[in-house]
């Protein structure tokens, strides 16, 4: 097994892990978000169902405003988060030192998303490459498109 596979591997099992997965909301509960800059971002949600205020923490595929924030669903439609932001789209969103701002979490098409994907693709080859395979080797299912969202932060 080669570097690439074997972190290929352990990235997709990192990202089945609860506890790997969660971890970063704690770190962005506490205060310390502002470590992982403007390339992450924690969005409280609601939960569809409960109405109970859930929490996920997601890369920034996509920054093409001071007030938007592109980010994908790696786990397609079916992620729990993307399910109750399109029921929900009122969130709370941490990225880099801001805390607890209100916003709005809008599914984009499969037009809008594919172009954000190209996008994506075309500035970060490489990154691309390591997290397609990731989440292919996640999901058992090849990657063609990624459902991605829009978080509209207005801006003070």
């Amino acid at each position: 097994m080669s570097l690439s596979d074997a972190a290929t591997a352990l990235g997709a099992r990192a990202l089945r892990t609860r506890w790997v997965v969660r971890a970063p909301i704690r770190l962005y509960r506490a205060g310390f978000g502002f470590l992982f800059g403007s390339r992450m971002i924690m969005i409280e949600h609601i939960g569809r169902r409960s109405g109970v205020p859930r929490y996920v923490v997601l890369e920034v595929v996509d920054h093409p405003a001071p007030d938007r924030y592109v980010i994908v669903s790696g786990f397609g439609r079916t992620a729990q988060w993307y399910r109750n932001i399109a029921a929900h789209p009122s969130v709370r969103v941490w990225v880099g030192g801001r805390r607890a701002l209100p916003g709005t979490a809008t599914p984009m098409t499969d037009d809008e998303s594919a172009a954000a994907l190209d996008h994506y693709i075309h500035e970060h080859p490489r990154a691309w490459k390591n997290l397609r395979a990731t989440i292919e080797r996640a999901t058992n299912a090849p990657v063609d498109t990624l459902p991605m969202v829009s978080v509209h932060v207005p801006t003070r």
